[in-house]
């Protein structure tokens, strides 16, 4: 299922209204204005019809919110860190009440102390976050990181190490699962620039924290070279994830021919991410032909998407004899 994050701006059901119009099966939205920490009460009336409007599409489970860039859960700055939490808890009340099933945050900078104190601090958020929202149904999201100065989240082992710190304090595993991005991943180090090496990686993620446990995946080209620890998007294809061999020849921003060797292929094609939102997180705006660069960059990637000879489904085939035979869905 694609979607993209759109706009709430006038009115969140908006964004639905957007989605429907590019063609879009679920959106990612903020609850909120992400950019303040004061929020006003959600208005009973549009979270009624926002709530119906999922339900008149059938997106009840895939809709997806990105918290507040404000949090920071791994701060040693005593006042900080409560008001991450307050906010945080905020974020959770919005999502149970709008029937959003996952919220995606990053996990926060440790900047000032240590890694491990870093994770400590989440863990801690979480135990009194869960306290907070008891009963709630909304997973939270932690989202892998381009991995720049402190930031949590780049290397796999950071990830691995922070849910099983939450789930000790918490012993809520439902409630806690990943979010993938397609650029954070190679800007932090992990190669993502053709089929081969983006199934290495995540089978190397596989291994650390369990594809399983990836609610949501953010799609989006990157605008940084491997290992760059540079958090830029770019359109499908024209950054160094879809186009990275003609971009080092020197050949120009797009082929569809790299893009079909690229890491977006075996992403595409993986079988645990047919059934989870795959968010754009690219560029707004339209192309010099006045088609919306949203439209743009989900033709190029569900062009990607193999088709079962005449069964009008698709499946994986993978580059990699690892995944094959499997059965189409």
């Amino acid at each position: 299922m694609f979607g993209s994050h759109l706009s709430i701006a006038g009115s969140m059901c908006n964004a639905l209204t957007e989605a429907d119009a590019l063609g879009l099966e679920t959106v990612q939205v903020f609850t909120k204005n992400q950019q303040q920490w004061n929020v006003k009460p959600l208005d009973p009336a549009i979270a009624r019809e926002w709530v119906a409007g999922l339900e008149a599409r059938g997106w009840a489970d895939r809709v997806v919110s990105h918290a507040s860039y404000l949090i920071n859960l791994a701060s040693v700055q005593d006042d900080l860190w409560a008001k991450s939490i307050d906010l945080m808890t905020v974020e959770i009340e919005r999502c149970e009440a709008l029937g959003i099933p996952f919220l995606v945050h990053h996990p926060g900078s440790f900047v000032g102390s240590t890694l491990e104190r870093g994770i400590d601090r989440i863990a801690s958020a979480y135990a009194v976050l869960m306290k907070r929202t008891a009963g709630g149904t909304t997973v939270l999201c932690l989202e892998g990181t381009a991995g720049a100065g402190s930031q949590i989240g780049g290397p796999f082992e950071h990830l691995a190490s922070l849910r099983a710190a939450i789930l000790q304090r918490t012993g809520l595993p439902h409630r806690v699962g990943f979010c993938l991005d397609t650029c954070h991943l190679h800007a932090a180090g992990h190669d993502m620039s053709t089929r081969e090496a983006a199934e290495a990686t995540l089978t190397a993620f596989d291994s650390a924290c369990g594809i399983q446990h990836v609610k949501v995946l953010h799609v989006n080209d990157s605008k940084g070279k491997l290992g760059s620890h540079l958090d830029r998007h770019e359109h499908i294809g024209e950054g160094w994830v879809g186009g990275g061999a003609k971009l080092h020849a020197g050949e120009g921003t797009f082929s569809a021919a790299a893009l079909k060797r690229s890491g977006f292929a075996a992403v595409m094609n993986h079988p645990h991410f047919r059934g989870i939102p795959k968010i754009l997180e690219t560029p707004k705006g339209v192309n010099e032909k006045g088609v919306s660069f949203d439209t743009v960059n989900l033709r190029r990637l569900r062009g990607l998407v193999a088709k079962a000879p005449g069964s009008g489904g698709t499946r994986p085939v993978p580059a990699t004899g690892r995944l094959r035979n499997l059965p189409v869905q």
